[in-house]
């Protein structure tokens, strides 16, 4: 569509902090070029040096995280991690954050956000499978919460529902932090032949840059700055910077992709993501060492009078870029016109190091493109550590059934069966454990191999102690996967923050991100892809720090997994020693309403040891969970509530019962395992124990005790009470 003509806005401080880019950071741009950009030139710069895109307060820290082993195919820098999983196949997924825009619109905020992390995945060439979300909502009494989960939610079920792939876990979180700013991080797999991995580097001089998917307007329109700031009273006015998706556009999207990438006309492609047109084409030329040519009067449009700078940083749904063999160009068109999607040549490659945007027959930006993007801004921002905790101090005389009941009956520790309930779990056939206590799995169809998949954080634990947070993150994703018998694979990170210009926050960051990186290498996890979601604060109210940890994990063969039915009269084992730990514990949350003390030391080795033991002995053991929040007493509530029967625990006093010490499991067992469990946990030099037994209409803590049916009215029925 031809242009209209139009003049720019004159370049201001204003127009430039508007954008989101410093006064340090404009001089460094025009000395780069060597005179003053255009307002098209601005936008670019600012939607590539934003921390959306740059990552430019986290780079030096990011480099720190273990991201290799003889698992990985890609790790972090492509659209998604790829891991292999044998047989010539590979897992593709990563997680990213769409905070920001789900606080503003919670419905089209949290679609768009499952289906750019759709793209992510079918963009490497891969089909998904899988989808988690984790999401963290302010106090449930807070006058916006019920508006944004009944959004998020909708918006979660609404976009992967009708693009046709399960929901498979999650996580569900409520606290004061997050009154201004919601989290919504989404996470996507794939499966794709390992040998068939596509990637976004372009290559070739000369070569078609081809526009693919759905049109371009002018929803989304800054999208990535307005990602990279904080939020203040003027945030309905940053409505019109949320975009609008289009599930089945997608849907056609991806068939199309997939089909095109198997005529071998793909030479490289990206989604277009954050910063739209912009970012996908510089990261394409940036990472093949080319510059690319852009034609906009060929960009397909729904919009009238779109000018250059609307049309480079919009974010409008389901388009891609790809670099395209020019030999099947007629192949690769007729693919796309069979869905029904535009195919459009908007440029070409080139061999100088230039982003050239031409609109109405003017060049409207003329850049040096890798500065762009490899060498955006970098800073390594001060930062401190994180004062240590008080100590915890005298904790008063707490009933063990009371406790339980404070537990179950929050918005945090009661089931999930509402939000479950709008999400498909089942579709494409695959699914063969559901959302629950420690995430899904589903089969590698074809083949009798099955990947777990889990998303774990304890932010508490990470805002007394970032250190020690980080490792649990991991940590407990490891023992998530551990439980339903899966090796662990790999992990991709979801990095949520308030603003790391406060040395307080970065300091955070930084040492949060240190306990991430010794558990990964510990347990064998690399990242292999991520996102950092920065600038989580309202009226300079930061949230607590979030680093979401979404990991893999493979069953050789499903006969292996660890899923069976309890049966009343079997034994519960309790592997990892009795509970000590309160510090920062979900009961004194729920029950007290503290926020007090350390958080729970992480003995790696122990975790390792203890998984290892799980996996070497699955065959005897026929159920599991990790125990985390809530201790013994939840752990063991919810293993048995969820089969239907009683428990009784022969344990007492509440360090015991409800104590979050790190690297244990209970297990469900029959007499004999129990037996030879307990041989084999002595030659292993692991502790492990009998503290109780399964059964029974009744929930039996000590000499506390309750009917099942009433607790599971409350732990079933709390969460629609609240929110339905």
């Amino acid at each position: 569509m031809a242009s209209t003509p139009h003049s720019d806005p004159a370049i201001t401080p204003d127009l430039i902090a508007a954008h989101g880019l410093s006064a340090d950071e404009y001089d460094r741009i025009l000395e780069i070029m060597g005179r003053e950009p255009t307002f098209t030139e601005l936008g670019i710069f600012s939607a590539m040096w934003n921390e959306h895109c740059s990552y430019k307060s986290s780079k030096k820290w990011l480099r720190t995280l273990p991201v290799d082993g003889p698992q990985v195919i890609c790790g972090p820098g492509e659209n998604a991690g790829v891991v292999d999983i044998g047989d010539g196949q590979a897992v593709v997924f990563k997680m990213e954050s769409h905070n920001h825009p789900s606080y503003i619109e919670p419905y089209q905020g949290a679609a768009t956000g499952v289906g750019g992390i759709l793209r992510d995945v079918f963009t490497m060439g891969a089909r998904p499978v899988a989808a988690m979300n984790a999401l963290s909502f302010g106090e449930p009494a807070h006058p916006k919460t019920r508006q944004l989960v009944h959004g998020v939610v909708e918006g979660v079920g609404g976009y992967g529902n009708c693009f046709g792939v399960p929901t498979v876990g999650g996580e569900v979180r409520f606290d004061a932090s997050y009154n201004g700013n919601c989290l919504v991080n989404a996470f996507a797999a794939g499966l794709a032949d390992a040998d068939a991995i596509f990637y976004s580097a372009a290559s070739g001089v000369g070569r078609p840059v081809v526009y693919l998917g759905a049109k371009t307007g002018r929803d989304g329109v800054g999208g990535a700055t307005m990602a990279s700031a904080e939020f203040d009273d003027t945030i309905e006015e940053k409505r019109p910077t949320v975009q609008v998706g289009d599930p089945f556009t997608e849907k056609r999207l991806m068939e199309a992709t997939l089909e095109l990438m198997a005529t071998g006309a793909v030479v490289s492609i990206q989604d277009m993501g954050a910063a739209g047109l912009t970012c996908s084409a510089v990261e394409m030329g940036d990472k093949g060492g080319l510059g690319i040519r852009l034609d906009l009067d060929r960009v397909p449009v729904r919009e009238v009078a779109m000018t250059a700078y609307e049309m480079m940083l919009s974010e409008s749904q389901e388009r891609m870029l790809m670099v395209l063999d020019s030999a099947k160009e007629d192949v690769a068109r007729a693919v796309f016109e069979k869905w029904d999607l535009d195919f459009a040549i908007v440029g070409e490659t080139i061999a100088e190091d230039r982003f050239v945007i031409v609109h109405g027959g003017e060049v409207r930006a003329d850049l040096p493109l890798s500065t762009l993007a490899s060498s955006a801004p970098e800073y390594d921002r001060p930062w401190v550590e994180t004062p240590p905790a008080a100590p915890l101090g005298d904790v008063p005389a707490i009933d063990a059934m009371a406790g339980l009941r404070s537990l179950i009956g929050s918005a945090n520790y009661c089931a999930r069966d509402w939000v479950v309930e709008q999400y498909d779990t089942q579709v494409m056939g695959d699914s063969v454990v559901l959302p629950g206590l420690d995430g899904g799995v589903i089969r590698v169809h074809g083949t009798p191999k099955a990947l777990a998949f889990t998303s774990d954080v304890t932010p508490r634990y990470v805002k007394a102690n970032p250190l020690q947070g980080g490792r649990q993150a991991v940590a407990e994703a490891y023992r998530n996967l551990i439980a339903k018998g899966a090796r662990p694979l790999a992990t991709t990170d979801n990095l949520n923050f308030g603003n790391p210009e406060k040395p307080e926050i970065m300091g955070q960051f930084v040492k949060a991100l240190e306990g991430i990186g010794e558990a990964c290498t510990a347990l064998d996890m690399p990242i292999v892809s991520g996102n950092v979601s920065l600038y989580n604060e309202t009226d300079g109210t930061g949230i607590d720090p979030t680093p979401t940890i979404g990991a893999v994990g493979l069953i050789e063969d499903l006969d292996d997994r660890i899923a069976g039915a309890i049966q009343p009269g079997m034994i519960a084992l309790l592997l990892g020693g009795e509970g000590t730990h309160l510090g920062q514990s979900a009961l004194l949350a729920e029950h007290l309403g503290w926020r007090s003390g350390d958080a729970p030391a992480v003995d790696l080795t122990a975790e390792r040891a203890h998984g290892d033991f799980i996996l070497d002995n699955r065959a005897w053991i026929t159920a599991c969970t990790d125990l985390s929040d809530g201790g013994l007493a939840l752990a063991a509530f919810s293993l048995a509530e969820a089969q239907g029967m009683g428990v009784t625990l022969d344990v007492s006093g509440t360090e015991a019962l409800f104590g979050e010490d790190q690297a244990r499991y209970l297990l469900a067992v029959t007499f004999d395992c129990a037996e030879a469990l307990m041989v084999a946990a002595g030659q292993a030099g692991v502790p492990l124990v009998m503290v109780g037994q399964f059964g029974g209409d009744m929930v039996k803590l000590g000499a506390s005790s309750a009917p099942l049916a009433e607790l599971s009215n409350i732990y079933r029925g709390r969460f629609a009470e609240i929110f339905a």
